[in-house]
Order: structure tokens, then C-alpha cells, then sequence
């Protein structure tokens, strides 16, 4: 029994050794590629963070929150661009930049929100879009055909001073789900005697702090997000598939 315990202990003190080395040689190798690239490419944004890609030998740079590059151990070498995975046919960029970018559902301000229900509204989905946004009005048009779900709606005026006043003229109205909807389907710009629309402010202050750069940009329950006017199969797919 005794022999079994030093076989067990000895085992443990050099797999805990083995930890250990390793943790201070991947140490040793970020300290490298920070220092050569501060020093080689001084233009370069901060680096958020240093670590190893499946493929042996690449680094993953973030920068910026959410900008991938990939490097040597040494740092000799800067790549930009996409890592696939040829076997499993997945795109490691793009898998990790929509981790990256993901938004807790939860912590949407959903009081700044229009809330628009169709059916039994069991799915969910937030949508930041601005009035004057022409791959907006098409993404609405074709959304109509999306059935069960909730939507967020997050006026975004990011297009200048006329989305600012059409956006707070929606967000006044009286019903204004019905306003946002006559406006973008039917180019009935609504009515309004102004209100407090410091929700807009909010809307665009949370959009910067989650990198929101362009719209329609769409979350779903899971965090995952959809830039541009995508086709309505692939907002189908990721309603039937995101989980909270």
C-alpha cells in the first residue's frame, strides 16, 4: 500500500511539475511576442490577448476587443486573415470573433426597446436598426414572414440628424410599434408632439460599448449576432437553434 502511495505521490509531483513548466514556457513565449512586436510594429493596437491555435506552432492575436491576427512564437511573422480548420470544415476566425462578439441577452435594456409580438412570441431576438437604413427596410419587409417570436427593436440613429428625428418620432408615438412599422413598410413618417426620447441616446451608447457599427445587426437569445439584411432561412436557423 505504501508503495502505491509513493508510486501515486511521485506521479502527481511530476505531473504537477509538468503544469508548471509549461504554464512558465507559454509565459516566456507571450513575454516574446509582446516584446517583438512593441518593438517591430510600435503601430500596432494593444495586444488584449495572446493564445495558442490548434495549428501547432500559430498564436492568436485579439486586439481592439474583437481583431484577430496570427503570429509565431517569435512573433517574425504577422498574419491576417482566416483559419480554417480543412478536416472539420469550420472557420476558426470566424467561430472565435463570434464568441468574442456575443452579447449576454440578458443584459439588453430592453425598457429602451420597441417590443413587436408575432404569433406566440416564444422566440427572441434583438434587432438594432436605424429609419433611414435601406438594408433595414428590406430586413423588415422579408421579416414579416418570421412567425413565434419576440422582437427588440433598438432604434439606432447613427445616420445622421434626420435618423435622430424620424427615430424620435417613432419612439413618441402612441403606438409605436404601429409607427415603426408604417414608416419602414409603408413610408408613412408618424405624427409626433416629442417626448423623452433619451432612450435613443442610451440605444447608441450601448451599441458602441458592444461594437454595433452597422445596421440591422440582430442578437439572439445565445448572444451570437447577425450583421446586414441576411436571408430570412438564416435568421430561421438561428432562431431554432440559439439557446439562452
Amino acid at each position: 500500500m505504501k508503495t502505491l502511495m509513493s508510486t501515486f505521490f511521485k506521479f502527481l509531483l511530476v505531473f504537477m511539475n509538468g503544469l508548471l513548466l509549461q504554464t512558465v514556457f507559454a509565459q516566456g513565449e507571450e513575454a516574446l511576442i509582446r516584446k517583438n512586436l512593441k518593438e517591430r510594429m510600435p503601430h500596432i493596437s494593444p495586444i488584449d490577448e495572446i493564445k495558442r491555435t490548434p495549428m501547432p506552432g500559430l498564436f492568436e492575436l485579439r486586439v481592439d476587443s474583437s481583431e484577430i491576427y496570427y503570429t509565431d512564437a517569435s512573433a517574425n511573422f504577422l498574419i491576417q486573415g482566416r483559419l480554417i480548420d480543412t478536416k472539420n470544415q469550420r472557420d476558426l476566425t470566424e467561430e472565435r470573433i463570434q464568441k468574442i462578439m456575443a452579447v449576454d441577452f440578458k443584459s439588453l435594456p430592453v425598457k429602451d426597446a420597441i417590443v413587436i409580438v408575432r404569433g406566440k412570441g416564444e422566440r427572441r431576438m434583438a434587432i438594432f436598426e436605424d429609419p433611414n437604413c435601406g438594408y433595414c427596410k428590406r430586413f423588415e419587409r422579408e421579416l414579416q414572414s418570421i412567425d413565434n417570436v419576440t422582437v427588440y427593436l433598438f432604434l439606432y440613429p447613427i445616420l445622421g440628424k434626420d435618423s435622430v428625428d424620424k427615430s424620435k418620432a417613432i419612439w413618441c408615438a402612441k403606438d409605436q410599434s404601429k409607427a415603426w412599422q408604417d414608416f419602414m413598410l409603408r413610408d408613412q413618417t408618424p405624427n409626433s408632439t416629442g417626448c423623452d426620447a433619451a432612450a435613443l441616446k442610451r440605444n447608441v451608447d450601448f451599441g458602441q460599448k458592444q461594437k454595433i457599427n452597422g445596421t440591422p445587426t440582430t442578437i439572439f437569445a445565445d448572444g451570437s449576432r447577425i450583421s446586414g439584411a441576411v436571408e430570412m432561412a438564416q435568421i430561421e436557423k438561428m432562431l431554432s437553434t440559439a439557446r439562452p
